[in-house]
């Protein structure tokens, strides 16, 4: 079981994911276990729902489902270039990536397939870090983190919007 991450091993934002995975929790196990629920929700969500945004300049549906995309792919290749001993990547504007790609045009069970096939590519990559790798660390936009803080993150990160999912879009 990777251990929880302490509190300097990620930037005081990351703690609201960090948070979200539940004290004593397996984060591997809730990374795999995960994959079903996010990607059912999405799946069975009526297609009337799919461009929904519960505020004017909010995201819809669907670009929140990309929004996720893109965060487990960022998150998930920094903890791999940190694994590796690459130490300082650039940042990430989750706004100027999701403005940058159409995922209003795409099937919502194209996104929701995506979703599982890169938590699922995810996960076989961080199921074989080393515990070395995993306390390994690196600097992002400025903000220092551990690979284990990241693999935090990335849960945290999903469960984070399928709450906001929950209580403002459904």
């Amino acid at each position: 079981m990777i251990a929880r991450p302490q509190p300097n091993e990620y930037p005081v934002f990351a703690g609201t994911y960090v948070n979200m995975v539940s004290q004593g929790a397996d984060v591997m196990q809730l990374l795999a276990n995960s994959i079903a629920e996010t990607h059912n929700l999405f799946s069975n969500l009526p297609s009337e729902k799919a461009l929904y945004a519960y505020a004017e300049g909010k995201w819809t549906v669907k670009q929140v489902l990309g929004h996720m995309i893109d965060t487990e792919r960022v998150f998930a290749f920094r903890a791999f270039c940190f694994s590796r001993e690459q130490v300082t990547l650039p940042g990430f504007d989750q706004d100027t990536y999701v403005n940058n790609t159409d995922y209003n045009s795409r099937r919502l069970q194209d996104l929701a397939d995506e979703f599982r096939m890169t938590r699922q590519s995810n996960l076989y990559v961080f199921r074989n870090f080393t515990e070395e790798q995993i306390n390994r660390n690196g600097t992002a936009s400025g903000n220092y983190l551990t690979v284990r803080a990241l693999i935090y993150m990335t849960s945290g990160h999903e469960l984070h919007h399928l709450r906001i999912l929950k209580e403002k879009y459904l």
